[in-house]
C-alpha cells in the first residue's frame, strides 16, 4: 500500500488535536453525514490507537478526531494479546496506518488491580481478570523493587500507581514490537512509527514517553 502520510505528520496531527481538546477549541472534524458517506467504500485511518478500555479515554474526543480517522483497539490495561497484535498488523498492512499510539492513563484500575495481586494478601478478583493482568505485574514489581528491595510484596499504600502505569506502558510498546515481525519491519522501513503516551485525567494532556521509528516526540 502506498504511503499517504509520514509517521511524523500523523503524530503532529494527533498532538494538534489533543491541544484543541485541552483548550476547548475542538473542530470535531469528520463527524457529519458527508463524512459518513465518504466512508461507505472503505476506511484509511492514518493512526491505529491501542489503549485502555477506561471510559474516560474516548480516543476520538481527546484527540479531536472523527469517523475513519483512528483505528481503535482497547482492552483493560492495554494488555498485549494475539488479537491486539493481529488488529494492529491489519491496520498497518491493509489500511495503511502510519502511526501506532499506545495510550495509558492516570488512576488506571487495571494497574491498581495488578498492585493488589502483587501484595502479600491480595483481595480475590475474578479468575479471568487475574489471568489477564499477569503482564502488568512485571511493571509493578520493577517500580516497587526500585526502592523496596528488602520486601518483594508490594504495599498498595506505598507504591506510586501512576509510575507503575507508565512503566507498564513502556513494556507494552516493547512487547508489541517483540511480538510482531510485521510491525518491526514496517518501523525499519520508515513507514511506521510507534509512540507510547500517558494521559492526564486532570487536564487532558497527552504526555509522550517513548517513540520508535522515524519521528521525534
Amino acid at each position: 500500500m502506498q504511503q499517504r502520510i509520514t509517521p511524523q505528520q500523523a503524530w503532529q496531527e494527533m498532538l494538534e488535536g489533543n491541544q484543541r481538546f485541552i483548550s476547548g477549541a475542538q473542530r470535531h472534524p469528520h463527524q457529519d453525514a458527508s463524512r459518513r458517506d465518504q466512508l461507505l467504500e472503505g476506511q484509511a485511518p492514518n493512526v491505529a490507537l491501542f489503549g485502555c478500555s477506561d471510559s474516560r479515554l474516548a480516543a476520538e474526543i481527546i484527540f479531536d478526531r472523527g469517523l475513519g480517522d483512528l483505528f481503535v483497539i482497547r482492552n483493560m490495561g492495554h494488555i498485549v494479546a494475539e488479537s491486539i497484535v493481529a488488529s494492529l498488523e491489519f491496520a498497518v498492512t491493509e489500511l495503511g496506518s502510519a502511526l501506532i499510539v499506545v495510550l495509558s492513563h492516570d488512576s488506571c484500575g487495571a494497574v491498581k488491580a495488578a498492585i493488589n495481586l502483587s501484595s502479600q494478601q491480595p483481595t480475590p478478583v475474578p479468575p479471568a481478570v487475574e489471568r489477564t493482568l499477569q503482564p502488568v505485574l512485571p511493571a509493578v514489581q520493577q517500580v516497587w523493587l526500585k526502592h523496596n528491595s528488602a520486601n518483594p510484596y508490594v504495599d498498595p499504600a506505598a507504591i506510586d500507581a501512576d509510575a507503575a502505569g507508565r512503566q507498564h506502558l513502556l513494556l507494552t510498546v516493547n512487547d508489541l514490537l517483540r511480538s510482531s515481525t510485521i510491525l518491526r519491519d514496517a518501523v525499519a522501513a520508515g513507514v511506521l512509527g510507534v509512540v507510547g503516551c500517558h494521559y492526564n485525567l486532570v487536564d487532558g494532556n497527552i504526555r509522550p514517553l517513548t517513540a520508535v521509528g522515524q519521528l521525534t516526540i
